[in-house]
């Protein structure tokens, strides 16, 4: 339950995809599954943390530390986020995010950003970015032009001064909906929870209904009066054409299968102001009742 990059950049390397389920309430990858599909080929766990909550970092990590691999933690949609305290990107052996605009901390355009601890790798990750360089005219790898554009990483300084009070203005948005949606919940849907432990940034706020049709004529609703809602994700990704060879079935995941079903993402942003809230929570008032 993500978007496809996440396994874009697994196949991209010609190693084999292997998925695991998900929670049902966070949406975020369930630990309690990685083991069943370690094997002695694994080498890696690549974790989402979706929607704005960091997944559950530190048993994901004593799993792979148990079994000797890395761990890369897709933070594209978790930026400023915390776990235990501790800011996402910096949890695991490679930290990823994106500067996508519509993510908690977007630029104008593409870009994005990897982090780690490790000495080595990030020697190689600055490398890569500039086709393999490792000094001007002596490329050690065979790797990209992934560099982050000058304009976008100035608008990005920029923002970056005010991002904590973005982050809290999100919350405030966030809290007003679940204050003011309990409605919702009486009627059978799932408003998101965030862990006690963890500090979302609120990329999406995600709601399950009760069954696909009824999401996908809420949905409808919504955009026939001007608002932007989506569905993130409508499709599971071992579903997917490109992925028919690693031969995945319907069944395989069946919390991700519901989700996908199910789900619906409300726009969630700290410019936000309580009237256009208002509006959205009316529209979907008058549509349950």
């Amino acid at each position: 339950h993500s978007w496809i990059s996440t396994v874009e950049t697994i196949a991209l390397t010609k190693a084999k995809p292997v998925f695991v389920d998900i929670e049902s309430v966070t949406f975020n990858m369930d630990e309690k599954k990685i083991e069943a599909a370690i094997t002695e080929k694994t080498k890696g766990i690549v974790v989402v943390s979706l929607y704005g909550q960091i997944a559950n970092i530190d048993k994901i990590n004593l799993i792979a530390e148990k079994h000797g691999l890395f761990v890369i933690e897709d933070g594209a949609q978790s930026f400023g986020a915390t776990y235990n305290g501790n800011k996402t990107g910096g949890l695991t052996t490679i930290g990823t995010t994106s500067f996508f605009p519509s993510k908690p901390l977007g630029c104008y355009g593409d870009g994005g950003a990897c982090f780690t601890n490790d000495d080595e790798i990030a020697l190689k990750i600055r490398a890569i970015k500039s086709h393999g360089g490792v000094k001007r005219f002596h490329h050690k790898y065979v790797g990209l032009n992934a560099r982050l554009d000058t304009v976008q990483a100035a608008i990005l300084l920029e923002k970056l001064k005010y991002f904590n009070e973005t982050i809290e203005n999100r919350n405030n948005c966030a809290d007003y909906y679940t204050n003011n949606l309990k409605f919702l919940e009486e009627k059978g849907f799932q408003l998101p929870m965030v862990k006690d432990n963890c500090k979302s940034v609120w990329a999406q706020y995600s709601i399950l209904a009760t069954s696909n049709e009824q999401r996908d004529a809420i949905v409808a609703n919504l955009k026939e009066n001007g608002i932007n809602a989506a569905i993130f994700y409508p499709a599971p990704l071992h579903l997917q054409e490109c992925f028919q060879y690693l031969d995945y079935k319907i069944g395989d995941f069946p919390v991700t299968e519901d989700v996908c079903d199910r789900i619906f993402n409300l726009p969630c942003y700290g410019e936000f102001t309580k009237d256009e809230q208002d509006k959205i929570i009316e529209i979907l008032r008058q549509f349950v009742n």
